[in-house]
């Protein structure tokens, strides 16, 4: 059975298991909570998946170092990335997903990511480069980017 972590939960009971990050568009609460169909579908796997959209999100908390609870979430986020066995990236092709950009960046040479870039996503092109450059396994769908979790954890 699976256990979900979400921010602000402290990380210290992750552990050594097979663990998953779900990066990916969230734009602001605004784009479709994949986040709840990849946690649905791994439900009955031994995996830890590790959820950064938060339940208690406040749009309109100040984007800055000095907010304590964006610092809080920011800090949250990259530290379950270091710490996830695999980091599945979803670039839902009506977003522009500046942070999941950003995030294939930090992680592409880590030999953990696997992305979902869908046809349509405004900047396909450039994940498809930095995916090739860097043996990064790159699917089209969401059930895809499933298997290929599952294929690694």
């Amino acid at each position: 059975m699976s256990r979900i972590f979400k921010p602000p939960t402290p990380l210290t009971a992750v552990g050594n298991s097979a663990s998953v990050f779900l990066a990916g568009s969230i734009e602001m609460g605004q784009a479709e909570d994949w986040q709840a169909y990849v946690a649905q579908c791994l439900q009955d796997t031994d995996v830890t998946i590790l959820n950064p959209r938060r339940d208690d999100w406040d749009a309109t908390w100040e984007q800055t170092i000095a907010h304590t609870k964006f610092r809080e979430q920011v800090d949250w986020e990259l530290t379950a990335q270091e710490l996830a066995t695999v980091i599945a990236m979803y670039f839902e092709p009506s977003t522009k997903s500046p942070i999941t950009l950003l995030e294939l960046g930090l992680f592409a040479r880590t030999g953990k990511v696997v992305v979902c870039c869908p046809d349509g996503f405004w900047r396909k092109g450039n994940v498809e480069v930095v995916c090739d450059r860097y043996n990064i396994p790159m699917v089209g769908s969401l059930d895809k980017l499933i298997e290929a979790v599952l294929s690694r954890a």
